[in-house]
């Protein structure tokens, strides 16, 4: 017989009020909403850029640089090993995806064959555990190649664009901007949406730094000698000819050369901290930094076998500062000074922070969407929310009269907790309003098809309550099916498409859920109420 059980009315009811709680605050003025007790949620639904205002930037993450970067790592290995085994070997190379020695020492030729293989590495993430990172290729006349296999070439352009999109995002979320998006489109893009910030430049320039940082000692008598031929272009084996960065130079000023030597004594990797903070002498801006323990161990030993010998302080291959070392720094911490303005300091200190880039990232695409259109958005889309749900809550009630007063309860408590899933879940952009206003059309489609289950089960001769409770059973069928076709277009319009359309998809798939609740469970849950409470003898629909 017709009737809901306990549970399913107490669960509708939570859940209903729930609802109310949450989309509550979209409702209020910011005096109200102050006024409301803390343990309410106060969480108001967020803005996407088309609505709010913001900036967008598109970059494009280097791909075939980390690849040649890959190959240079294999390159610097090989002859390692190949000095450490002590066989003699020339003309070690790499190119974009291919690392190469040429052995001289024809008698090992096979024991250099097999050491080199022995450093190639097998897949990451395999499924089966076979399948190595480079194919060696003998190119004749003592050549030995690691070329990079096409699975590992497409692993490792997936591996850099995830970590750049992490990075990337840590240091927009570093800004304290609210609800920032970062989402990466293949094959090496990244789509960085910030609502509300109407100056990108601070955000530009930081996205725009690999921000790698490193200790490096100098070479002395090679920087030495440069001082005295600055036209020096080359440098010793083992040593790099790098700028100096000089904030204060004016500009034009030729930039001063210094030589620090190639190997890296402590990475940047192992900062746990960087605080931008004041020089307590000169008053000064500077970065407070401090390492984890290995760095700091790492730190401490060096400059333990190095006092009174230069420390060069690299960041993305420019010098920050190349200090004397006085004594042993064995508590793990540092300060950074040559830093510039305030400003400068603050977003280095992000920078180190939010870690390095894998490879070098670019901004091929900037806009800017001003809050004004926003706000014509959101009353352009209001006007059709309201609109649409009047003119549907107006056809049900003249096609169904008290039953459509019924239906139109229902539309109300699911616009609520579509607002709430909304508040919750996802960003509102102006395609989203779509969504909601296409929901709110689609929300009434279960109800007119058990309105019309009941009138043809009237019609067949059924009483009242027979009538009724045969038209929600047998529409339920239809109903699942029509919902189910429509989570379907939802979900490949989320799969296949990029931003606005996302946003429309995330819309109409919350919409579906919320409309499915209320069309079948709310309104039985009204009708049966109504019926428990009017005792009708007839039914008029």
């Amino acid at each position: 017989m017709l009737h809901v059980s306990g549970w399913t009315k107490w669960l509708s009811l939570i859940v209903i009020a729930v609802g109310i709680m949450v989309s509550l605050p979209n409702v209020l003025n910011d005096r109200m909403l102050a006024r409301m007790p803390s343990w309410l949620p106060h969480t108001r639904v967020n803005f996407g850029l088309d609505l709010q205002g913001g900036s967008s930037i598109l970059l494009q993450v280097d791909l075939p640089e980390a690849q040649k970067a890959k190959s240079e790592l294999m390159m610097n290995d090989m002859g390692a090993a190949l000095r450490k085994a002590k066989i003699n070997f020339t003309a070690l190379d790499f190119k974009a995806d291919t690392a190469e020695v040429t052995v001289t020492d024809t008698a090992r030729y096979g024991e250099a064959k097999t050491l080199l293989q022995g450093l190639n590495p097998l897949l990451a993430n395999s499924l089966t555990g076979a399948g190595r990172s480079y194919d060696l290729i003998e190119a004749g006349n003592g050549k030995i190649q690691l070329r990079q296999t096409k699975a590992f070439g497409d692993q490792t352009r997936q591996q850099i664009l995830a970590q750049s999109v992490e990075v990337v995002r840590r240091r927009v979320d570093a800004l304290g901007t609210a609800e920032a998006s970062v989402v990466p489109q293949m094959p090496d893009r990244i789509v960085v949406e910030v609502p509300g910030l109407s100056d990108p430049a601070q955000l530009q320039a930081m996205l725009g730094k690999t921000a790698r940082m490193t200790f490096q000692l100098v070479d002395e008598p090679a920087s030495n000698d440069l001082a005295t031929n600055p036209d020096r272009k080359t440098a010793p084996v083992g040593s790099q000819i790098l700028s100096m960065m000089d904030p204060r130079a004016p500009k034009g000023a030729a930039e001063q050369k210094i030589v620090v030597k190639k190997r890296v004594m402590v990475d940047g990797s192992r900062l746990t901290d960087a605080q931008p903070g004041f020089d307590s002498q000169t008053s000064q801006p500077v970065i407070n930094f401090r390492f984890d323990s290995v760095g700091a161990k790492a730190f401490g030993d060096v400059t333990k076998a190095n006092v009174n010998h230069r420390f060069a302080i690299v960041l993305d291959n420019k010098v920050l500062m190349a200090p004397n070392i006085i004594g042993p720094i064995l508590g793990g911490s540092g300060q950074i000074t040559n830093i510039g303005t305030t400003q400068e300091a603050t977003t280095l200190a992000i920078l180190l922070r939010s870690g390095a880039l894998p490879t070098t990232v670019r901004t091929i695409e900037q806009r800017t969407v001003g809050a004004e259109l926003g706000a014509d958005s959101i009353k352009a889309g209001r006007i059709a929310a309201i609109a649409g749900l009047g003119l549907v809550m107006l056809f049900m009630v003249l096609r169904y009269g008290l039953f459509g007063i019924f239906a139109d309860l229902a539309l109300a408590m699911n616009l609520i907790l579509l607002l709430a899933a909304l508040t919750q879940l996802a960003t509102l952009t102006l395609p989203g309003i779509a969504g909601i206003v296409l929901t709110l059309g689609m929300a009434v489609d279960a109800n007119v098809l058990i309105f019309e289950r009941i009138r043809e089960e009237q019609r067949n001769g059924r009483g009242m309550l027979a009538a009724i409770d045969a038209g929600f059973k047998r529409a339920m069928a239809t109903i699942i099916d029509a919902n189910a076709t429509h989570v379907l277009a939802a979900a490949v319009l989320f799969n296949l498409g990029q931003g606005p359309v996302k946003g429309f998809a995330v819309a109409l798939f919350l919409g579906i859920a919320t409309s499915f609740f209320t069309s079948v469970v709310v309104t039985r849950l009204i009708v049966v109420t109504w019926l428990n409470i009017a005792r009708p003898r007839t039914l008029v629909i």
